[in-house]
């Protein structure tokens, strides 16, 4: 996911690209306006590998291993989409688990509640503000609440959004994300810069759009791509470069042991 590298770079993002791009003809995204594709967007379980190089430690990576799972169902009488994230590390502490509704005609986020650890935050999610959702126990977040200028989409569903954009050569989306209680929502640029064949099992060769997001933080370069399946539209890869480090995030085959099922 496009978050969770540095909390102060990201909310850099996406002012530096939406004025890098303001040249070129750009797809404005946000919540409500129906411009992403939400049939792309399959249910079921989806898992990721994700580990970090650092040139400090060029003899060891730090993996960790993300289920995301998506289910299409009725909430309060309305079509929603229920996203289900776990993130397992090798450090109990690092466990999250990360629970979001958004509504199935356009993804407008309605509902985000994340835990770390032991520690939860919870909001109600709508077109105008977000605020802390005082029905959940402990909710660290029960008094935060901030207005909106105009609606916008939940970040922590990067991977999901990408899914539903409709990629084509040369395009350039401005996506105004918010990561739940962190700053403020902003534009954030990303351009379809060509495609790239993947070479999957059993040399299995998929044909990706590449949708890269780039900039400059206090001197230092980033940049995220993230290969997306023309057939399938499904996200199958990342990359993020920084500080001389990368994360990767790779999508794991079906037969990758359903771990939801062991434990229940």
């Amino acid at each position: 996911m496009t978050r969770h590298l540095y909390p102060l770079l990201i909310a850099a993002i996406g002012i530096f690209s939406v004025n890098e791009a303001s040249a070129q003809k750009i797809d404005s995204i946000k919540a409500g306006d129906k411009n992403l594709i939400t049939s792309q967007l399959k249910p079921g379980l989806k898992q990721y590998m994700v580990y970090f190089q650092m040139p400090a430690r060029k003899k060891s990576v730090n993996i960790s291993l993300w289920l995301r799972k998506v289910q299409k169902t009725t909430r309060n009488n309305e079509a929603v989409f229920i996203t289900t994230q776990h993130w397992y590390a090798s450090d109990t502490n690092q466990y999250r688990h990360i629970i979001s509704v958004n509504k199935a005609t356009d993804f407008s986020p309605l509902y985000h509640r994340e835990t770390i650890g032991t520690k939860t935050k919870a909001y109600n999610w709508g077109d105008k503000k977000i605020s802390g959702a005082d029905t959940v126990t402990n909710n660290l977040a029960k008094d935060f609440t901030l207005a909106f200028d105009q609606p916008n989409l939940n970040w922590n569903l990067d991977v999901e959004t990408f899914e539903m954009l409709p990629l084509a050569y040369g395009k350039v989306f401005a996506i105004n994300f918010y990561d739940a209680g962190i700053g403020k929502p902003a534009y954030t640029t990303y351009k379809v810069t060509g495609s790239e064949m993947l070479t999957l099992l059993n040399n299995e060769k998929v044909d990706c759009w590449k949708l890269v997001n780039e900039g400059d933080f206090n001197g230092n370069k980033f940049t995220q791509t993230f290969w997306i399946s023309k057939k399938s539209h499904e996200f199958l890869k990342e990359e993020d470069a920084f500080n001389g480090g990368y994360r990767y995030k790779v999508k794991l085959p079906g037969n990758a042991p359903d771990l939801l099922a062991r434990f229940k």
